[in-house]
């Protein structure tokens, strides 16, 4: 489970995570919303301790992420893949080298090495595209891309940042699918930070609304579409009133 206990986040003046509360649960999809600029990659990058809380702590499986000895981070990253917003291929690899770097990092065989790259590229349907650089692949196929990426790690956890973000409708429904596909063939326990509600909605379990630095509502989808709370409707009606001044 990761959890995050009373976690403050400044960023000179500017406070973007305040004190905030949530827990997600192993074997889940937990969907962090919020409008663009909230804090939502800040929260994530917490988790693995790209950054750390000025106050209180982030726990993954009952470990302090922040306290962790640098060897002991690296093991806890190990376990994670990370799935950001533009992919975050290396453009001068092609795409079967950007999966091998990290699994060559783990110091795995070579032979496995193949195996996971044929592998992965399979579930996210690019098999054939293993020699490609990432400038000859669409926005959506470099997206599916860093998934496979990321599922060749075989990890635990899965962090997704705005997976969804720059596709169209099609290719986002595409990608839902994949991530939906994932979770029922290799059980990872997912996080994902978005503002496409659509995306969410199909995907999620819990949805975590973040809002003036702490999660203003969690819940299940069907609860979060039915909640009376003011902030809560504006965004998911995209209301275009100020947030900042509803109660």
């Amino acid at each position: 489970m990761i959890r995050f206990e009373g976690v403050t986040k400044r960023f000179g003046a500017l406070t973007v995570l305040d004190r905030l509360d949530l827990e997600m649960p192993d074997g889940q999809c937990t969907a962090v919303i919020g409008r663009s600029g909230s804090g939502k990659s800040v929260l994530l990058k917490h988790v693995v301790g790209l950054l750390e809380p000025d106050e209180g702590r982030v726990l993954v499986d009952g470990e302090t992420v922040h306290q962790l000895s640098p060897s002991a981070l690296e093991q806890l990253r190990s376990r994670f893949g990370y799935v950001f917003q533009f992919a975050a291929l290396l453009d001068s690899m092609t795409l079967g080298d950007n999966i091998r770097l990290g699994l060559r990092r783990r110091g795995l065989d070579p032979e496995t090495i193949e195996a996971r790259v044929r592998d992965s590229l399979a579930v996210v349907e690019l098999t054939g595209w293993e020699d490609r650089l990432p400038a000859q692949l669409s926005g959506g196929m470099r997206k599916r891309a860093g998934i496979a990426r990321a599922i060749a790690l075989r990890p635990d956890y899965i962090l997704f940042d705005e997976p969804t973000t720059g596709l169209d409708p099609i290719t986002t429904a595409t990608m839902d699918a994949l991530i939906l596909r994932i979770r029922q063939e290799t059980g990872p326990t997912m996080v994902m930070v978005s503002h496409d509600l659509r995306s969410v909605f199909a995907v999620a379990d819990r949805i975590a609304m973040l809002h003036d630095g702490r999660i203003r509502q969690v819940g299940t989808v069907e609860e979060i579409k039915s909640s009376t709370d003011a902030v809560v409707r504006q965004f998911i009606e995209g209301r275009a009133e100020s947030l900042a001044a509803s109660p």
